[in-house]
Order: C-alpha cells, then structure tokens, then sequence
C-alpha cells in the first residue's frame, strides 16, 4: 500500500497527510499548542450579498399553490427543530434545537470538547454528516422564502433566534460543529443569504449584526487555522469551500492582502480541480454540481469585494457546466454517477434534488448571457445568484449529441430519446469508486441501467456501493478492481488504453493491477446497443453486472424490463443469468430495492449481449 501511495498521492501529500496526523496527536497531548495555528480575527463588516428581494417575491407569487405550501411546511417544521436534512429526509432536531445530537442514534457528542479529540467515525454516534446538517443552516434558505411568500415574521424571528441560539451553545472551536472548515463555510455563506434578505426588508436589528459578527469570526478562524489540510491533503470541493470562506472572512474583516491572496488560491485551486474538458476532480455528479454552486455564490459576491476570477477560471467552469449539460437526461436528472452525500448546497428552487437544471442554467447565463433551458421554476435560482431580468435572456440553443471527454474519462452515446453513458478514467487524482467501464443507461426518461449511488459513509451498506459490484461492469470473483483502505483511500488504481469513440462506438480497455484487463466495446445501432466484454484473467469465468430500476422477466436468451408495467427494453444473450435484490440510493440515507442482472460467461470467450430499446 504504501508504494502506492508515494506513486499515485504523491510524496508530498504522503508529507503532508503525516504532517496533519502530527498536528492533531499534538493538539491532544498539549491543547495549548492549539493556539500556535490560530489567528485573530476582526469582523468588520458583514453585508456582502445583496439580493434583489422584491424579483425574487413576484417570482414565489407566481408559482403554485402547492410549491407555495411546500416551502412554508418545510419552513414550519425548521421553526420546530424539524429540519430537511440532505435534500430528502427530515431529522428532528428537537426544539430548542440540539446542535450536538445525531438525531438518526439519538446519540448526542459532547459539546465541552476540542474539536480535534472528536473521532470522524464512531459507530456509536452514526455518520457524524447527521451532527452537522442541522448547523449548516441550509433550512434558512426556507426561511427566507417562506417569509416572502406570508410576509410572516415568525420566519425572521426563528432566523434571529437560531442563530443567537448557535453561538451561545457553540463556543469556538468546542464541539463537533467545528470540526469541519467547508462546514463553517457554509454556515457563515447561508446565514449571510438570510441576512442580507431580512435586512432588505428592515427586520433585523443591531443584536443580529453582532450574533452574526460572532458566528463569522468563529467560523473564519476555524478556516484559517485549519486550511492545511483542506489545501494539502483532501485538494477537492472542500478546498473550494474553505477559499469561498476565506474570502469571505478576508472581507468581513476588511483585510484586502488577504482578501486578494484568497482569490489568488481560487483561481489556482479551479485550475487544479476543472479538467480542460469539463471533468471535476473527485469524479462525482453531485460534488461537480456542489462545486459549480460555491461558484455561482464567488461570482456572485464579486459585485460586492471587487475582485473577480481569471477569465482562465471562467473558461474551465463554463466547460464544467457543459459537461454535465451534454451528460443530462431531458428530464433533468444525470447518471447517479461517484460519491453523493446528498448536498443541494442552496436549494432556492422548487424543483427536485434530482433536477440539475437550476445551477447549471445559472452560471451558464451569469457567464455568457443566454440561458441554456426554456423559461420555468430553475429560474428562482439566477435571481438569488444575478441581477439578470430572467424574461429577457436569450437561448443558447445548444443540442445533446454523442460526445467524449478523454481527460475526465466519460463518452456518451445518443439515441432517440435517451442516452448510454460509459465511464472509464485514466486517473490523474485519488478515485472514489469501483465503477471503471460502469455503463450507465437512459431511455425515454428511466434510468434503465443505473448507477448505486453512495447511502452513507459511515455504514456497511454505503461502503458496498462503493465497491465493483455495485456499478454495471464485470466482476472477477472476490477480485476488486483497486484496494481501498478505510472509507476514503483507494489505491492501486486502475489505467485506461486503446480507447476509441465516434458517434456510434465505443472501445476501450481497463487494466486492474489486481491481475486482469478488461475490454469492452459498445456499438450502436437502430434499435439499440451491442455490447462485448473481454476479460484476460487465469480464472474460468466472470461476471457482468447490471442494477436496474425494472422489473425482470426472465426469456429464453435474455430478460425483458419492464418500468410502470411497460415494457422499455430487452437484453438478449446466451448465457447464463441470475437475478437477485440489490439496492441503489438516490438520496443521502435512503435507499431503494433494485434488481441486480448477473449474467455468467467463460473466461475464454467474448461475453456478447444487445440492448433492444422500445420505440
């Protein structure tokens, strides 16, 4: 393991990550050099958003009367301790709200000591993720809203207390809610949000400027004075995070040198984590939509610090959003695609979680001025995250077509009313999951052929999903195609050769190093999809995976798959097939039953099968 990490971390993340554990063992053995890292801190200043209030209230009057009640329940229950947590699932928190507790265990972490001497994982207290949502006070968005929709103050007044409530209960940097710099970044941007709307409409007072002041200036040192190991050994959205926060507290304490030494590390982080083609580092759908909000929200504040991003920044995020627009089903889902923690970092919008719609037509038009979608309800986020008049911004007009993205390793063919997407990476960065030549499947809106997902990261289900057999690719035995060690390090990664693309093919080879290769190639044609795999591996046989939402009938040379009692597609081959329950997780902590389609072929032969999508 450990030559593998010198070869593909790198010597000096290996450097770095000992460095850190060095760090905290020290912390904990002498708290008082806690203080050799922190940093002081002066909040000056805390009106750094500005929204336009009165767009955004004529737009939430016109959208329906359920949307409506949807966001005042989801509010009502926020002003309970009844908080949507993860973009799916309520968690109750209690009211007043225990900010310690994770409400799934019902255990609650002790909130008298350091940060550092509170464990990541503990099988007892559950997926500390639960700890924090309550904290990353996403729920003042609903807030926000709701408010504009009643003109309630009940709204403002559970804004002002809860916040109040936090620094008094959450004294830096004890407890678990300082554990994390990306959660204390998005703590101060979303209290900032509900802010600068309450003040607009002459709510708040002085002793919310200071409750608020008080939570930036916590929030910021733990940035700071942790920005380490967020910069030098996890180098992804979380890095992104902490700049945003640094920024942020840069300028709430009227520090120009650092303000502007921030958006340097900005410019050079996205140059590090945006592929030229689009791709985003950690090979995650979500985390690339997670990242491209914490954009929206950089260009958006720029109107207020003055300072801008490189037009080289906006060029690789651009490319980002495209990316994922050519990658999107017409119903505005893409494939559940790399780890998914189930964050909708600002969901200001009435559509589903599910739906990429409204950041990726945000920051399209913020950056080149035409909306890639028609007119609807993804617009209410380009009014949080622009000045723009959303009834005059022209179309882009850009269509879907089959494409290829070599450095991010994604090739999409299309077909009349869907898509088939495969996956195959030549790792330049620290892989998330088992998925290499995971093929992912789209047909007149079902995702027939689908990735898992990720559950949870703290339990045995999420560690599975994760894993080979949990993706649509071959599986060798008990053979994986990397080694991982712990929830996060993978190892030994895999390489990609000999891939070739048009508009009607694909081809391409993974090599394991744990001891085998395999080949697939994919053509299209009028009916569907021919698919082959070869594996060369001194075993007498492999398997061919495929999770799928359907229900299975099983046919004399293959399965029918049916969706909503119709049938959408055939797989025909000759060879033996199993079928057994499976689960995929669209949501954080949810999870649904699939079908699992094993299908057995001999290790000397090419494994032949064709897709036959219904018209």
């Amino acid at each position: 393991m450990y030559k593998s990490l010198l070869t593909e971390y790198g010597i000096p993340w290996v450097i770095n990550r000992s460095l850190y554990s060095v760090k905290l063992k020290m912390m904990r053995a002498m708290p008082i050099t806690e203080n050799l890292f922190e940093k002081k801190v002066e909040i000056k200043r805390i009106d750094i958003f500005q929204v336009d209030t009165n767009k955004i209230e004529v737009f939430l009057n016109d959208i329906s009367d359920g949307d409506k009640k949807d966001i005042i329940q989801i509010a009502d229950n926020a002003i309970e301790g009844k908080i949507k947590a993860f973009s799916s699932i309520e968690l109750d928190y209690g009211s007043p709200i225990n900010w310690h507790i994770n409400p799934i265990t019902k255990v609650e972490v002790d909130k008298n000591i350091k940060w550092y001497r509170i464990p990541d994982f503990d099988p007892v207290r559950g997926d500390i993720k639960a700890v924090w949502e309550a904290s990353r006070f996403t729920h003042f968005f609903h807030f926000a809203r709701a408010y504009m929709i009643t003109k309630d103050t009940k709204y403002y007044n559970a804004f002002s207390i809860q916040i109040s409530d936090w620094i008094k209960k959450n004294p830096y940097s004890y407890g678990p809610n300082y554990k994390c710099g990306q959660e204390a970044t998005l703590r101060m941007i979303n209290s900032l949000i509900a802010y600068s709307v309450f003040k607009d409409y002459g709510l708040t007072t002085k002793e919310d400027e200071i409750h608020l002041k008080k939570l930036i200036e916590g929030c910021y040192k733990k940035v700071i004075s942790n920005f380490f190991y967020a910069h030098k050994c996890i180098k992804n959205n979380h890095t992104l995070s902490e700049i945003t926060g640094m920024i942020i507290g840069a300028w709430c304490s009227n520090n120009k040198i650092a303000l502007k030494r921030a958006y340097q590390l900005m410019d050079k982080e996205i140059e590090n984590q945006f592929m030229n083609d689009g791709g985003y580092i950690q090979y995650s759908f979500n985390y690339q939509r997670f990242a491209l909000q914490i954009m929206e929200f950089v260009l958006k504040i720029s109107e207020i610090t003055g300072v801008k991003l490189s037009d080289q920044s906006k060029v690789l995020i651009e490319k980002s959003v495209l990316q994922m627009y050519q990658l999107q089903d017409e119903t505005s889902d893409v494939p559940n695609y790399g780890s998914n923690d189930g964050a909708l970092i600002f969901p200001v919008t009435t559509c589903n979680y599910r739906d990429f719609r409204p950041v990726l037509n945000t920051v399209h038009t913020v950056l080149k001025g035409k909306r890639l979608y028609d007119q609807g309800n993804y617009d209410e986020e380009l009014l949080w995250f622009s000045d723009k008049n959303i009834r005059n911004i022209p179309y882009a007009g850009i269509q879907r077509k089959s494409v290829s993205y070599g450095d991010s390793g994604f090739y999409s063919l299309r077909h009349n009313d869907g898509h088939l997407m495969i996956v195959l990476q030549d790792f330049k960065t620290r892989p998330a999951q088992m998925d290499q030549m995971h093929i992912d499947l789209w047909h007149k809106g079902v995702n027939v052929l689908c990735d898992s997902g990720t559950y949870s990261y703290a339990t045995d289900l999420g560690k599975q999903l994760a894993l080979t057999a949990a993706h649509n690719t071959v599986k060798i035995g008990d053979k994986e195609q990397m080694k991982k060690h712990g929830p996060f390090l993978i190892y030994d990664w895999t390489s990609a050769t000999d891939v070739e693309f048009n508009d009607n093919h694909f081809e391409g080879t993974m090599k394991s190093k744990n001891g085998y290769s395999h080949t697939r190639v994919i053509n299209k044609d009028s009916v569907g999809y021919s698919i082959e795999d070869h594996v060369v591996r001194d075993v007498e046989n492999y398997s061919v995976l495929f999770q799928t939402p359907c229900e299975i009938e099983k046919k004399e040379h293959g399965l029918d798959l049916f969706f909503d009692n119709k049938l959408i597609a055939k797989i025909m081959t000759e060879d033996e097939i199993h079928i057994e329950k499976s689960y995929r997780s669209l949501y954080y902590l949810k999870k649904d039953a699939v079908n699992q389609i094993t299908i057995i072929s001999e290790i000397n032969k090419v494994n032949r099968m064709h897709i036959k999508l219904m018209k």
